[in-house]
């Protein structure tokens, strides 16, 4: 049986191995992975390309690497745009969203051997799949999804047949294995690259819309675990960060992979995304989360993605984003 004191030593013991875990992500060292996609996107409404693609060198432009402290900066080749629908799917790029995903899982996969923590810079949401891919050569990782929108679209709400669906908008479903086996099903993984249970949703902003139900509300019978951004604005971002590490600590998660899409930032903060809105977070919150998040010792990477430099033409908002994620990968 064990006694009152062994229980007590046993539970500093354990208290102190978490604080020196967070210590050690806290300040893991960054590998900066570039990932200029814009696959997972449609066209503009003009018939252009997406502009997500050149985030990373935009973002770099602005001191980046520096910033974050790189270690390494590992850059991955911008993959060509398909207009067309491919042969054998019915997601926009999907053959090129496959390959790409296995080039940037090994990178991912590679820093994390290296005992380094790969911050990944997009391109738009489908390089979640990758990022995922990568985090898996490490065993179970759950996911924070941390975006102003559930990214939910899947087979079961959405009609690929009728026209291409986009990975940008079904990440969080294919994550879990919901779609084609294109996009679902993986080299040396079974099952989806991160279980429901073992997945939590934050920021998404219109949960409360009367017509939510017509796109992402079958999220809400999943096991998805899901913090409205209302709600997130209600109690704060510490006690956001505090009922996430909770989450962690009950399902035992050991390590988890950080999705941060930059709508979750309100409208107000940054229009330059392809879906902006409100309400959602300011710059100072989102470092503070990610940085909190980052704490918790659990995360062993994260990836940012979504800003659009065609839309922000005289780069207003780029210098807000680096200190943003500056702040929130950082080591203080």
């Amino acid at each position: 049986m064990m006694t009152r004191r062994e229980t007590f030593v046993g539970g500093m013991a354990v208290a102190a191995a978490s604080r020196a875990l967070a210590a050690m992500a806290d300040c893991a060292r960054p590998v900066l992975i570039l990932a200029p996609s814009n696959l997972g996107l449609r066209p503009n409404g003009d018939g252009s390309e997406p502009g997500t693609w050149a985030a990373p060198a935009v973002l770099m432009g602005f001191g980046l690497a520096k910033r974050i402290a790189a270690v390494a900066t590992w850059r991955l080749a911008r993959p060509a745009y398909a207009y067309e629908p491919q042969a054998g799917t019915r997601i926009r790029n999907g053959n090129g969203i496959r390959a790409f995903s296995i080039e940037l899982g090994a990178l991912v996969s590679k820093a994390l051997a290296k005992g380094s923590f790969p911050v990944v810079i997009g391109g738009d949401c489908s390089i979640l799949l990758g990022c995922l891919l990568g985090a898996r050569s490490l065993g179970r990782v759950g996911l924070i999804h941390v975006d102003g929108h559930s990214d939910f679209f899947h087979p079961g709400n959405y009609d690929t047949s009728r026209s291409l669906g986009a990975a940008a908008g079904m990440d969080l479903a294919l994550a879990t294995g919901r779609g084609e086996p294109l996009l679902t099903q993986w080299p040396g993984i079974g099952g989806p690259l991160a279980k429901d249970e073992d997945t939590l949703q934050l920021g998404e902003r219109n949960a409360l819309d009367p017509d939510f139900g017509k796109y992402y509300a079958d999220v809400l019978t999943t096991r998805i675990t899901r913090l409205i951004i209302q709600n997130v604005r209600t109690e704060g971002i510490d006690a956001t960060i505090a009922r996430v590490a909770g989450w962690i600590r009950g399902r035992r998660l050991a390590r988890t992979w950080l999705h941060v899409d930059l709508d979750v930032l309100d409208e107000s903060s940054l229009p330059a995304v392809d879906s902006p809105g409100s309400p959602g977070l300011d710059y100072d919150e989102l470092a503070r989360l990610v940085h909190g998040l980052k704490r918790t010792g659990s995360v062993l990477g994260v990836n940012f993605s979504i800003y659009d430099p065609d839309r922000d033409p005289d780069r207003r908002y780029a210098p807000w984003i680096v200190d943003c994620i500056a702040r929130g990968v950082g080591c203080r």
